[in-house]
């Protein structure tokens, strides 16, 4: 444990809160939604610059990738990255940095991400001295919306030249109090597929029910033998596994039957080779139940983000070098989550950690009325930067 290292960046954090707190403000007032984030681009570029890194390139047209370089810069690289896109959603907060963008929010905390990575490399550059090797900073567009900004990233080559030897990554969490983290090796996060389904039958006059096939029924039928068939004796299952549908549209009126009935919804899990029979389950009884009630449909399911697994080894000692900055009481351990993250992609392919940072926040993520404490802002960029230099150390 280093000491003075910690009482230097906690004050040298807590000195660039308010600077800090301002970006989040900005960054929040000015949302922009998934693969179209160039001002927000331009405004981490520029802010990039102002705190004097200058290897600074673009990938994905709206992703943001810079360097800084300390001792010995090829002896070992790190990445940190953070998601830089909004959310179609109108925002209700009443607040002086509410969104001016209509129907665009910052509800799922990429503000504070981006806010946060960016203090973290200000502090990074000012003590590019302290550690051995070199920073890849990583501000990724599109991780709200498939195919995902981190896969498009990987292929457009984020993790090549310089190639990190680990990624590391964090995430607002609103049920933990700011100033606390939470961390779990191994198997984190779910995979998420997108389902469509069209149901067809035969439209008609309600009043007239032998002259109708109608796909509501048929419908309303696939969707309750998928919901026996995943969720009703989920133990059965043993693998951790979600199906939900959110949308149906039939478009029909109080007697007037639709020809055809459309439905989304979402396909969660933690194991490939079940993802894949699962798929072809779901779409087994979808097509079983149309021949049986003599209707038709197209079960389309669009592949998403893979599972997210931390590497062991690394969120170990990203736990315990936590413990040291924030003392034991502040680092708690999670549980398992079905929701999804593209962050997975790079868990695939690099030894990763991805950690929650408590907010404290009354409403849940993906809400209109979700607002952040910003107070979690010193406790993020501080824990991330001293990560930083000792896992770049640890050599």
């Amino acid at each position: 444990m280093n000491i003075e290292l910690i009482k230097n960046i906690k004050h040298r954090a807590n000195e660039i809160q308010n600077e800090i707190i301002e970006i989040r403000r900005y960054l929040h007032q000015h949302p922009e939604l998934s693969f179209k984030e160039f001002n927000t681009a331009d405004f981490i570029e520029k802010t990039l610059k102002d705190y004097g890194i200058t290897n600074i390139y673009r990938m994905v047209e709206t992703g943001v990738v810079a360097e800084i370089n300390g001792k010995n810069p090829t002896k070992k690289v790190l990445a940190l990255r953070a998601d830089i896109d909004a959310l179609p959603i109108q925002e209700e907060n009443n607040t002086s940095y509410t969104s001016k963008n209509s129907g665009i929010m910052h509800a799922c905390g990429h503000d504070i991400h981006t806010a946060s990575l960016l203090g973290v490399s200000k502090l990074l550059n000012e003590n590019k001295h302290l550690f051995e090797g070199t920073i890849k900073l990583i501000f990724q567009p599109g991780e709200e919306k498939l195919p995902g900004g981190a896969s498009l990233m990987i292929k457009e080559g984020v993790l090549e030249n310089p190639t990190p030897s680990v990624i590391i990554g964090q995430h607002v969490f609103p049920e933990l109090d700011a100033g606390k983290v939470g961390f779990r090796s191994g198997m984190y996060m779910a995979s998420t597929d997108e389902l469509y389904l069209t149901v067809k039958g035969k439209g008609g006059h309600a009043a007239l029910p032998h002259k109708y096939n109608n796909p509501i029924l048929i419908a309303s039928k696939i969707l309750l033998e998928v919901d026996k068939e995943f969720m009703k004796d989920k133990a059965k299952l043993k693998i951790p596994t979600v199906v939900a549908f959110g949308k149906m549209i039939a478009n029909g009126a109080t007697n007037i039957i639709p020809n055809e009935v459309h439905i989304e919804g979402t396909f969660r899990t933690m194991n490939e080779e079940w993802r894949e029979k699962a798929h072809s389950i779901m779409n087994e009884i979808a097509q079983k139940v149309c021949k049986e009630m003599e209707g038709e449909c197209n079960f389309r399911i669009e592949k998403g983000y893979p599972f997210l697994v931390n590497d062991t080894d690394l969120t170990n000692r990203l736990k315990e070098i936590s413990i040291e900055f924030l003392g034991k009481e502040n680092v708690i351990d999670l549980e398992m989550r079905m929701t999804a993250e593209d962050f997975a992609y790079y868990s695939q392919v690099k030894p990763s950690c991805f950690y929650r940072l408590g907010v404290g926040a009354s409403s849940g993520l993906h809400t209109s009325t979700f607002e952040a404490n910003e107070n979690s802002l010193s406790t993020s960029v501080g824990l991330m930067t001293y990560i930083a230099i000792t896992e770049l150390n640890n050599i």
